[in-house]
């Protein structure tokens, strides 16, 4: 029987490319492959619980017996980012996927958000990297007081201001105004993001941990909804909350990188509780898949399986930990952006058998279908409960 589930999401690690990943111009792209055929990767819990046998994964430090099951999923959803990611994950698939704005949004849009959001003008209106848009228009930002608006290959409305010049409340207003401009069909973006930024110059710009996302709020029922209206405790740490707009929380704990995350999910699990806690390690994919830094991303993989050790010895016999992904973002490929990958997907609990081969999972959605049926729960539309392969 198992009482409590906990999820760590390592946002945007892919271990290759999907059968469709041409249709999206991520072709050869391998988040884990990348940093380890560059770096000197050292997973060693990651690794006994089973990450290098899952199927595809051409890594030759195989286990012979792994501590846990493993295996891989296949993304349904249209799409490639965090909100499609976890909404799937979480037992809802995006059919119909958001629009995307490549060259920029039409001037209609931004001429209509000036005015809800009653500003003297705006800075940018590109596609691009958050980090190099930063350094090209931060200056005159800090002059004109104008916000900073900018896409990418997601489908995002991204507002930058510097702290100082812009509230990050008042920033938050703005985003608000607009997400509720977005959810006009004829617009379809998926997520506006707040991106305060600090610094004086451009030499020295960096954006904060008060980013805030604001979904759409198009997704359906997902196992978030059952678990709370069943009476269990659903803890989102990190922008668990901001991707499923509050919905199906019933506890919400903000992060400052990985490291404050996985501590705030330390915390929880000592704690008595029964249900699920969900949190997303957002470091990987936003400081650095999206600024190609693979030594700085294998130094955070490193830095979270250093902490598993602790986190496996502090589960209780009745919980089970997941560890799984939202979307790839390869480091060592020239894109910048999210890529369209295989997740992975460890299991580890004191219920649980070893060494169990899951496969390849037809959808991310059959996480969450598990996690229902082992409750004893409603079933979703989405998703396929392997259950039986895994308890004891």
């Amino acid at each position: 029987m198992v009482n409590r589930f906990i999820i760590f999401v390592l946002d945007g690690f892919g271990i290759g490319e999907l059968p469709d990943a041409n249709s999206y111009n991520d072709k050869g792209s391998n988040t884990l492959s990348g940093i380890y055929k560059n770096t000197t990767l050292l997973l060693p819990n990651m690794k006994k619980i089973g990450l290098y046998n899952i199927d595809g994964v051409e890594i030759p430090e195989k286990e012979e017996e792994t501590i846990g099951c493993f295996g891989r999923a296949i993304e349904q959803s249209k799409g490639k980012n965090s909100p499609v990611g976890h909404w799937e994950i979480s037992g809802f698939v995006t059919e119909n996927g958001f629009a995307t704005y490549p060259n920029g949004f039409p001037s209609k849009m931004i001429q209509e958000f000036i005015k809800r959001a009653n500003l003297r003008g705006i800075l940018c209106n590109e596609a691009g990297s958050g980090t190099e848009i930063l350094k090209r228009f931060g200056e005159e930002h800090i002059k004109t007081g104008f916000p900073i608006v900018y896409t990418s290959a997601d489908s995002v409305f991204q507002i930058a201001a510097h702290e100082n010049i812009i509230p990050v409340e008042k920033l938050y207003e703005i985003c608000e105004i607009a997400r509720e401009m977005l959810n006009n069909p004829e617009y379809n973006v998926g997520t506006v993001i707040a991106r305060p930024f600090i610094g004086e110059s451009s030499k020295n710009f960096t954006r904060t941990y008060r980013r805030r996302d604001f979904e759409s709020e198009t997704f359906g029922r997902t196992m978030l909804d059952v678990l709370k209206e069943s009476g269990k405790s659903v803890i989102g740490i990190g922008k668990i909350t901001d991707l499923f707009s509050g919905r199906g929380i019933t506890k919400s704990l903000h992060t400052e990188g990985n490291a404050d995350g996985i501590k705030k999910t330390i915390e929880e699990i000592k704690k008595d509780t029964q249900g699920l806690i969900f949190t997303n390690l957002v470091d990987f994919d936003m400081l650095y898949g999206h600024r190609n830094d693979i030594q700085g991303y294998a130094d955070a993989l490193e830095y979270f399986d250093s902490k598993l050790q602790e986190i496996l010895s502090i589960l209780k016999p009745e919980d089970c930990l997941i560890i799984t992904s939202d979307h790839g973002n390869d480091p060592s490929t020239s894109s910048t952006d999210h890529s369209r990958e295989y997740i992975p997907i460890l299991i580890y609990g004191g219920q649980l058998k070893k060494n169990i081969n899951l496969g390849t999972r037809k959808t991310y959605a059959d996480v969450s279908a598990t996690i229902l049926d082992c409750f004893g729960l409603e079933k979703l539309p989405f998703g396929t409960s392997f259950k039986n392969l895994i308890l004891l």
